[in-house]
């Protein structure tokens, strides 16, 4: 196949009916603190103990297309001695890989951030598909304040995010273009609103003068919500019309998947709002679909707490979380599920 081909017949396996996208692409800060915060101790074999249970979780591997992994994860085998990555693919799951090194001050800009990771990209990809590797993630953050984003931290974010897609096009690989608004602070909606819709017009702006092929990408976008410290809370139904509203205005519709960051959201925050949107628009031009992370993982963590006899609940626990997204993505999760 030639280079399209192999993006677009990435994107339907990415896409296939009723399923997602885990992203299990903590670096070991952002674990070691989610760990900590459960008095897990995290070590390479805690890790990839975790990691493990999730990917063989009984019934979970039906809701799942995808499996964004950590770079550790990469050579990390399951009990069994089999690769992860090639766990996943008897599984029928697709495994992706985070290619970005994180986020650094940028210049002039304060209060914004710019992701670093360029340099090397291309021979980092290459050697990432000797392991199967079929896409990447990419993420980008923009925290809101009085003055923030500006507008040259909007710009420069998009530039990243399309130097990166292109790059990842030319290899082969499909990117998630991953363009995350801050769901820190006591914004508005309205004020999410704003700032998302200025956010994906640069990103899509950008996209273009990279040649990017949007049939070849996974946007992840966060959902338009009010700051998690805002006096008052938004229903699934004024989350849904607010992104809509926003996506309608700025994502083309040759884009094919739009899976959603949670972003900081309660797990079933996150279910109703994708189900509310999927139910509001159920012919969208684009697949409406999830790759979350907490949203998916925290109720499996806290009931494994790293003890190897809490696997199976935990196990359990997962593969319920990715069921009941599973529905969202069809519009046909109601919250009597969540005890069923």
């Amino acid at each position: 196949m030639n280079t399209e081909d192999t993006l677009r017949a990435t994107i339907a396996e990415l896409t296939r009916p009723g399923r997602g996208i885990l992203a299990a692409d903590e670096s070991q800060p952002t674990i070691t603190k989610r760990f900590g915060a459960l008095g897990i101790e995290s070590t390479e074999e805690t890790r990839r103990a975790y990691r493990t249970m999730l990917f063989t979780a009984p019934g979970a591997d039906e809701y799942l297309s995808g499996v964004i992994l950590f770079e550790e994860t990469l050579t990390q085998c399951d009990d069994a001695g089999t690769p992860l990555p090639e766990v996943l693919r008897r599984r029928g799951v697709l495994p992706g890989i985070k290619v970005d090194k994180g986020t650094t001050p940028l210049p002039n800009a304060a209060g914004d951030l710019i992701t670093q990771g360029l340099d090397g990209l291309v021979e980092r990809l290459r050697a990432y598909g000797s392991h199967g590797i079929r896409f990447a993630k990419w993420r980008e953050v923009y925290g809101i304040g009085a003055r923030n984003p500006t507008p040259l931290g909007v710009a420069a974010n998009a530039e990243v995010l399309a130097r990166y897609a292109a790059i990842c096009q030319q290899e082969g690989i499909v990117p998630i273009v991953e363009p995350e608004v801050l769901i820190d602070g006591d914004h508005s909606l309205p004020r999410c609103h704003e700032v998302t819709e200025a956010v994906l017009h640069a990103v899509f702006d950008a996209l273009e003068r990279h040649g990017v092929l949007l049939e070849g990408i996974v946007l992840k976008p966060s959902m338009v919500v009010p700051g998690n410290k805002h006096a008052s809370r938004a229903t699934a139904a004024q989350v849904a019309n607010a992104t809509l509203t926003v996506l309608r205005r700025t994502v083309p519709a040759a884009v094919p998947t739009i899976n959603f960051l949670s972003g900081g959201q309660t797990p079933e925050a996150a279910t109703a709002n994708l189900n509310a949107m999927n139910v509001e628009t159920p012919r969208a031009p684009w697949v409406l679909s999830f790759s979350y992370a907490r949203a998916l993982q925290d109720p499996a963590m806290r009931a494994w707490g790293g003890r190897a006899e809490n696997v199976g609940a935990a196990q359990a626990a997962f593969a319920h979380r990715v069921r009941m997204n599973s529905l969202a993505r069809d519009g046909r999760w109601t919250p009597a599920m969540e005890n069923a």
